[in-house]
């Protein structure tokens, strides 16, 4: 029996000589490039790949646990709460636990994609929502959480409380004015 490996061979060529093609197709100048490049072209070649602290997103820059702090954590939920814990920089948040000796408690709060995303699975899941008019763009509350958009930054408040969720609601829009206004 007679193998033909022919195609095979021609295809790693093939695909080494695209792999040389584009490595050769680089944007950024290599060193020896940019020293013969005029000033001006080798500075704005490295503006555009520094980003400009003014053009990320707003939730980016945003500390959540300065949208609700501490105190306005325990006001919301009735009770002391341990430090809080920051959560991920690529997705702020802000989460405050009860102490293991105190009542169940938790505060949890985002900006930026993850409250949009969370916002957008309760909808696609079919939770109920009730727009609550005057906080930002737009506001919409449900069982024990709210979500605002503030231009194109959306919040996120959840709390975690063993009472009847209706209990909650106006400590919810109150904490939740308090994290618009500080954005």
């Amino acid at each position: 029996m007679r193998h033909r490996r022919t195609p095979i061979i021609l295809a790693g060529a093939l695909l080494a000589a695209a792999v040389s093609a584009v490595s050769g197709c680089s944007t950024t100048p290599t060193l020896s490039q940019q020293q013969s490049l005029p000033a001006a072209t080798t500075a704005a070649a490295a503006a555009e790949q520094t980003p400009t602290p003014s053009a990320q997103p707003l939730a980016k820059i945003v500390d959540v646990c300065t949208l609700i702090d501490q105190q306005s954590a325990e006001t919301l939920v009735g009770t002391p709460l341990d430090t809080p814990d920051a959560g991920n920089p690529d997705n702020p948040s802000c989460t405050y636990n009860s102490p293991t000796t105190g009542p169940t408690a938790q505060v949890n709060a985002y900006a930026g994609d993850g409250a949009k995303k969370t916002y957008d699975i309760d909808v696609t899941l079919g939770h109920t929502f009730t727009d609550v008019p005057g906080l930002g763009d737009e506001a919409h509350a449900e069982d024990n959480a709210i979500f605002a958009r503030v231009g194109s930054t959306w919040l996120s408040l959840s709390i975690v409380l063993l009472n009847d969720p209706s209990e909650n609601t106006a400590a919810l829009q109150t904490a939740m004015a308090t994290m618009v206004s500080r954005l």
